[in-house]
């Protein structure tokens, strides 16, 4: 599927607000193309293409609003459709939170798309999966991995006025390789905007060393320790932790930015001084849609803004959200905002944490005792109030003594929560693209590790 232009987005959305017999109506096109491939046991088991062009109406009278979707575009389809939401909205109970639609807003060019990513072919993901088995299989190990990428657009209206148009590509990676006797596995993922940026055949052996080097690991005792968490692993636990520093959860007591006797901690020093975080949406190494819906909801490329979502389809700009271990903003729908009185600041779809200067191996070098994480597994939350979580280390654990990394160990449970770790950071490294954030790897104190695992 061709990628509709900007132009020609919004006159099939034009097109659409001129059936309107509404109060308000918002519009949501968006269009993709996907593939991938899957292989397990050093053999690919999937592979294929999916692309798909569709439109979500919303229609509001007064503050009950009704979505319909389709993907025909013919005439009479597309105005049977906007009775359709019509009629829906005249039936749904009213939103008391509902605010009115944003008239124009402007909207910045960020560098999401690339013409490599969204020339990606089924010979191009063969050529990218045999890369990843082939040193695979010459070091006898066994390969697993996937390979996803998507390119599309989205462009969104409203009654109000409002328009706006982002185009996206993007292509994700990851690969699993384990040894013959089934007792070392290692682990690595990356992701981008350019596939060009892309090599499964180096990636791949990454995850071959940490698979040959945790072979017959040995137990420790749980306990805390000083543990060096690689990106991945950082990430896993700091998911989430920015897009959860909402106002309103704050101010109902419901999140880890709650003052004792009321209020937020805004404007306190909550994590070391070296922790700053912020959010850019023209980052070149992480850039996001310049608009986002309620809850800053992320879409995949060409994905569809729904209804509500839409009617908060606020710019994106850059923030700061932590600054020198300083919380300095919050997020906050229109609805509470409004109600406050304050300014509201949609969450971020991409973070970007700053690192430090001391390599991976300067870390290791610098380190008495301590553990070595490549990534965490089936991470839960545990209280939302201190995010504290719970999970397994996996696919690479070692212990580090006298500067040395001595030997592979069993994997842990731990409960710890990024509170917590971002007060006990000792070293930061610098940072790099993992799950579409900006993550450094970070040398922390005190790691609660509290029961050991089987996991390989």
């Amino acid at each position: 599927m061709a990628i509709i232009s900007k132009e020609e987005a919004k006159k099939i959305l034009d097109k659409v607000l001129a059936f309107s017999k509404a109060d308000e109506m918002s519009v949501s096109l968006g269009g993709y193309k996907s593939g991938n491939i899957r292989y397990a046991l050093n053999e690919v088991s999937t592979g294929g293409e999916s692309d798909n062009l569709s439109l979500s109406i919303t229609s509001v009278y007064g503050k009950k609003a009704g979505t319909a979707t389709l993907n025909e575009f013919s005439d009479a389809a597309i105005e049977r459709t906007v009775r359709r939401s019509e009629e829906i909205a005249r039936l749904a109970p009213e939103d008391p939170e509902y605010m009115k639609m944003l008239g124009p807003q402007n909207y910045m060019e960020t560098p999401t798309f690339s013409e490599s990513t969204a020339r990606i072919d089924s010979m191009f993901r063969a050529q990218a999966a045999y890369n990843s088995i082939d040193p695979c299989v010459k070091k006898n190990l066994t390969a697993a991995g996937f390979l996803d990428d998507s390119a599309g657009f989205t462009a969104i209206a409203n009654s109000a006025g409002l328009f706006g148009y982002n185009k996206t590509t993007s292509v994700q990676f990851s690969v699993t390789a384990r040894t013959a006797d089934a007792t070392g596995s290692g682990y690595v993922t990356r992701d981008f905007n350019d596939v060009a940026k892309l090599d499964t055949k180096s990636t791949t052996e990454v995850a071959i060393q940490k698979a040959l080097a945790s072979k017959n690991a040995r137990a420790l005792e749980p306990g805390k320790y000083t543990v060096i968490l690689e990106p991945t692993a950082v990430s896993n636990l700091m998911q989430g932790m920015v897009g959860s520093m909402d106002t309103r959860s704050a101010d109902e007591g419901r999140n880890f930015l709650t003052k004792k006797g009321g209020g937020t901690r805004l404007g306190e020093k909550l994590f070391d001084e070296r922790v700053t975080i912020y959010s850019d949406p023209t980052n070149p190494d992480v850039p996001t849609a310049p608009f986002s819906g309620e809850g800053g909801s992320r879409y995949r490329a060409g994905g569809v803004l729904n209804g509500s979502a839409l009617g908060d389809a606020r710019p994106q700009e850059k923030v700061m959200w932590i600054e020198k271990g300083v919380v300095k903003n919050m997020s906050s729908s229109r609805f509470w905002a409004d109600k406050k009185g304050i300014k509201g600041i949609p969450p971020p779809l991409a973070i970007v944490m700053q690192g430090g200067s001391e390599s991976l191996a300067e870390m290791i070098k610098n380190t008495n005792k301590g553990i070595l994480v490549t990534r965490l597994w089936y991470v839960r939350m545990v209280d939302p109030q201190t995010l504290l979580q719970t999970g397994l280390t996996r696919d690479g654990t070692f212990y580090i003594e006298n500067g040395q990394i001595k030997f592979p160990i069993k994997n842990f449970r731990f409960n710890e929560s990024p509170v917590i770790m971002l007060n006990n950071v000792e070293a930061m490294g610098a940072a790099m693209r993992i799950g579409g954030n900006m993550i450094p790897p970070l040398k922390v104190r005190d790691f609660t590790f509290t029961s050991l695992s089987d996991a390989i």
